[in-house]
């Protein structure tokens, strides 16, 4: 039988409405927030020269892959890094029922944010003063979610120039951390998420550290927690931070090394959604 999208969505949500209503059913008041930071890889999948892969694109069928492996985990709030064009995004997002954002690149590589929640204001590349062209050439953008209750969250969905030469990225973090500093000094809950394309063992690293962000995978994960790429991973680039009250409420977080997130080294016909993981980080 096949069915619409809307059919799909509208049982997807259902499924997860259903689900919720059991989990906390003892405890109405403790539904935890689900973050995850995401480099889709242009929503191609990887590797994507493989021809289950290039089967998969052509037949329109990624977007529904991608957002049913992510339900899986019941996410609130999502970063995409390295998006593909708007009305796949679009498309995930109306699958998931999220509100979508998107959040143009310097270059070729645009960001996107989906939230469960209404996103009542968003800003590009928010710095003070213009933007350098050789600054944010993938993307930066600064997002307020309006949580249950009111609450509001600040949140900044980045991905980071790559290359082992660290001086483009610190300028960008540089540039990210003046523009944050009101929100940090005034104690506003935070998030920064997305693929920050430098190791814990660095000095881009220590400037979000003393900046007063906090790394959830640090605080609460367990082993290395590497996040690339999604066949041996071995280096841990992408991150979900937090600042402010919400960093006080870190339960859990960790790369999502599993279902269809993961490619299996011994199945050459297999392809995985990413070259990444994807970091899940869960909160009180």
């Amino acid at each position: 039988m096949t069915i619409s999208r809307r059919q799909f969505g509208g049982a997807l949500g259902a499924g997860l409405a259903v689900a919720n209503a059991h989990l906390f059913a003892d405890e109405p008041n403790s539904k935890p927030l689900r973050i995850i930071a995401y480099n889709i890889f242009g929503l191609t999948g990887w590797p994507h020269q493989r021809n289950l892969a290039k089967q998969a694109v052509a037949k329109g069928q990624m977007t529904k892959r991608l957002a049913m492996e992510l339900a899986l985990h019941e996410p609130d709030i999502i970063n995409f890094s390295e998006s593909p064009k708007e009305e796949l995004t679009k498309e995930v997002a109306e699958l998931l029922g999220m509100n979508h954002v998107r959040l143009p690149s310097g270059g070729n590589w645009p960001g996107t944010l989906l939230s469960k929640f209404e996103i009542t204001e968003s800003q590009n590349a928010p710095m003070t003063g213009a933007r350098p062209k050789e600054l944010f050439t993938r993307h930066w953008g600064r997002a307020t979610v309006k949580l249950p209750g009111h609450e509001k969250l600040i949140v900044h969905s980045a991905h980071l120039y790559p290359t082992a030469d660290p001086s483009v990225r610190l300028r960008e973090i540089r540039a990210m951390i003046e523009s944050m500093k009101p929100d940090l000094d005034a104690g506003r809950s935070m998030l920064l998420i997305g693929d920050l394309n430098h190791g814990p063992d660095t000095d881009e690293y220590k400037h979000w550290i003393d900046a007063g962000w906090v790394d959830t995978f640090a605080k609460t994960g367990n082993g290395e927690g590497p996040t690339i790429k999604s066949d041996i991973p071995q280096w841990r680039i992408d991150y979900v931070m937090a600042a402010g009250p919400i960093a006080d409420r870190i339960v859990e977080s960790r790369p999502l090394f599993e279902g269809a997130f993961r490619l299996h080294i011994n199945d050459k016909e297999s392809f995985a959604l990413s070259d990444h993981l994807p970091q899940l980080a869960v909160f009180r």
